[in-house]
């Protein structure tokens, strides 16, 4: 019996210390600080080829595209309306 009970106990402290690992883990993916660090990588290597650093031109165009096709779109938005 006594050792039955010794058994659980360890079983318990065993599953307490898991449940502890794990709680920690989830805070820290959590954290506003990891959740901006994953999103900064993700958009980071996008644009830059995280194996060499090199720049991913194809990426870059399309956004630099994009942008000044917002601008050209704004100024003539802007034109007709006046």
């Amino acid at each position: 019996m006594t050792q039955d009970m010794s058994a659980l106990e360890r079983e318990i402290e065993e599953t307490r210390q898991r449940l502890a690992s794990t709680i920690d883990q989830l805070a820290h993916r959590a954290h506003p600080k990891t959740i901006v660090g994953r999103q900064v990588a993700t958009v980071k290597s996008h644009f830059v080829e995280l194996d060499t650093g090199a720049p991913r031109t194809d990426n870059i165009l399309k956004a630099a595209g994009a942008v000044v096709g917002v601008v050209v779109l704004l100024a003539v938005v802007r034109k007709v309306a006046r």
